[in-house]
């Protein structure tokens, strides 16, 4: 299964709200590397595994499952999660990239590549799995502007 959606980080007709900076909003996704635990419910212990300047291994341990995934990214521009399929796991990949296409105004776009199939008896569940999908990346950003606003990094 394969899906794509773009959120809008700062609504720039919106007075009332903070707008993020780049580096905040960068900021906020690391830590979702770092540590997923504020970022995935269930999540009970997050174990980087093996670190490099572009590329972690993390062992996401959910009580009766752990995944193993691979995070690399490029600074300031995408975030990349890739999971194997085991028998627990459906397996799969999720990057995130930063876009500005005018100044101020931030999205990310979350493209989700899976072994999940979508089509036929499983169009159902497909549409499930991509509306779960949906609510868990605005909770991503609503996630980053508490960060954020905490002072996880000044804006």
């Amino acid at each position: 299964m394969k899906f794509e959606h773009l959120i809008e980080v700062n609504d720039l007709n919106n007075p009332l709200q903070d707008p993020l900076t780049r580096e905040a909003l960068w900021f906020g996704l690391l830590c979702r590397a770092e540590d997923a635990r504020a970022f995935l419910p269930g999540l009970e212990a997050c174990r980087i595994v093996e670190r490099r300047d572009d590329m972690l291994v993390r062992d996401l341990d959910f009580g009766a499952v752990v995944i193993r995934d691979r995070v690399t990214f490029e600074t300031l521009q995408w975030i990349c999660f890739e999971s194997e399929a085991t028998a627990d796991h459906a397996g799969g990949s999720l990057t995130i990239s930063v876009e500005e296409p005018q100044p101020g105004a931030l999205f990310l776009r979350f493209r989700y590549q899976t072994t999940l199939p979508e089509g036929g008896e499983d169009a159902r569940y497909a549409e499930f799995v991509r509306a779960a999908y949906h609510r868990s990346d605005v909770d991503t950003v609503r996630v980053i502007r508490m960060i954020a606003e905490s002072g996880g990094l000044e804006q």
